[in-house]
């Protein structure tokens, strides 16, 4: 598919569009009482967004309307709600949307019952994406649990806040980034390159099965997403071939020269599937805003120097990159990366641009599917996490 080439000047940011399509489905089981399976925390349901059937408990806090906005007042539908940790979360990237099926509005819908607000509810369905977010569909099970709690505390953010990382505890709190928590600056940064350091290392042909474990694409897991073009394609089709998908290099590999060696070359927290040809277009340039239209790869835009990917993956994008400045610092046998601000860094052991990235970062927060690679690659491959998926705001904390 070729794409009609559109320039667009660097002062064009960040234009997202979303295109939402909610499907009323019928409950399997029309049941007001909760399953006596184990209970999930609206965290812990984010980050297993696999289909899996489970139950959930949080408080809540909206209605959904689009991938990252809730509102809090004036309700629409009885059709959605979000639920998160807090009864006070302001951010959608830590909000799970339950759908509500017709079995369950009369109770559960927002718009019938807009003092539900701030209660406690638990609910059983399967946990997939639901208006392009971390969801729970189809219940089979919804319940309000505990008192209700006293008044909400007023929000320090527009009840529709633009999505931004604000921190908050996380469940490896205490354990992995034990050493990290409450750091910033220099201090923060040497703690995460020595959690991060100690990692399994895959060498170039592991790479093409690790990928197909973390980017199956959640609705087909005969497929992986393209990162990019965000086409998903069989698995069976990588190589080097047109139309193939091949190994991205998110931080490019000629920047430090490290190519595909055992190291940062097989890294596959920066190593993403992606269509051959607009692997080739995206090259070695760093990232940056403008340019004109990419065929095969709607949103994305590339100059003589840059490459901007699409709108969906900006912050995934960015997180990567950080990920490498932290982990390669240049005392295990590899250069020592860093992002700057240029777009011209050639072979050095630099990567832009950091302005760019840091907004970026802000403007996409952490999305269901990030976060589920990230645990894959911890859990199965690696062993070692993004610092940046699980406290976006730490980019902040590092560079400002």
């Amino acid at each position: 598919m070729n794409t009609r080439s559109v320039t667009r000047s660097r002062s064009g940011r960040l234009i997202t569009a979303f295109a939402l399509a909610v499907t009323v489905l019928t409950p399997v089981v029309a049941s007001t009482s909760a399953s006596a399976a184990t209970t999930l925390t609206v965290a812990q349901a984010l980050a297993a967004q696999d289909g899996r059937t489970a139950t959930v408990t949080g408080y809540v806090v909206g209605q959904p309307t689009a991938t990252t906005t809730v509102i809090t007042s004036g309700y629409t539908a009885d059709t959605a709600i979000a639920i998160a940790d807090s009864a006070a979360e302001t951010g959608t990237g830590r909000m799970l949307y339950v759908q509500v099926t017709a079995a369950y509005r009369s109770t559960f819908g927002l718009l019938t019952n807009p003092g539900l607000r701030g209660r406690q509810v638990t609910a059983t369905g399967a946990l997939t994406a639901y208006f392009s977010h971390g969801g729970l569909k189809n219940p089979t099970a919804m319940s309000l649990g505990g008192a209700t709690p006293g008044p909400t505390p007023t929000p320090t953010a527009s009840p529709n806040p633009s999505p931004s990382p604000t921190g908050g505890g996380g469940p490896y709190d205490s354990t992995y980034y034990a050493s990290a928590i409450g750091k910033t600056g220099t201090a923060l940064r040497s703690s995460l390159h020595a959690i991060i350091r100690t990692q399994t290392k895959l060498n170039y042909d592991q790479v093409w099965e690790a990928l197909k474990d973390t980017d199956q694409d959640p609705a087909n897991a005969n497929n992986v997403l393209l990162l990019y073009s965000g086409r998903s394609q069989s698995k069976t089709s990588n190589g080097g071939d047109a139309n193939d998908w091949n190994r991205e290099h998110v931080w490019a590999k000629s920047h430090g020269d490290f190519g595909t060696a055992t190291g940062p070359g097989t890294d596959v927290h920066h190593l993403r599937p992606e269509d051959v040809s607009v692997n080739s277009t995206r090259g070695n340039k760093d990232f940056d805003a403008g340019g004109s239209g990419v065929s095969e790869c709607t949103g994305c835009y590339s100059d003589a120097d840059s490459f901007e990917p699409r709108n969906a993956v900006k912050g995934d994008v960015a997180r990567m990159i950080m990920y490498m400045a932290i982990r390669y610092e240049g005392d295990d046998g590899w250069p020592n990366l860093e992002i700057n601000n240029s777009v011209s860094n050639g072979t050095s052991p630099y990567h832009g641009k950091l302005s760019v990235l840091l907004a970026w970062n802000l403007a996409d927060p952490p999305d269901a599917f990030e976060k589920r690679r990230n645990q894959v690659i911890y859990d199965r491959w690696q062993g070692n996490r993004n610092p940046f998926v699980d406290h976006p705001e730490w980019a902040t904390a590092i560079w400002g």
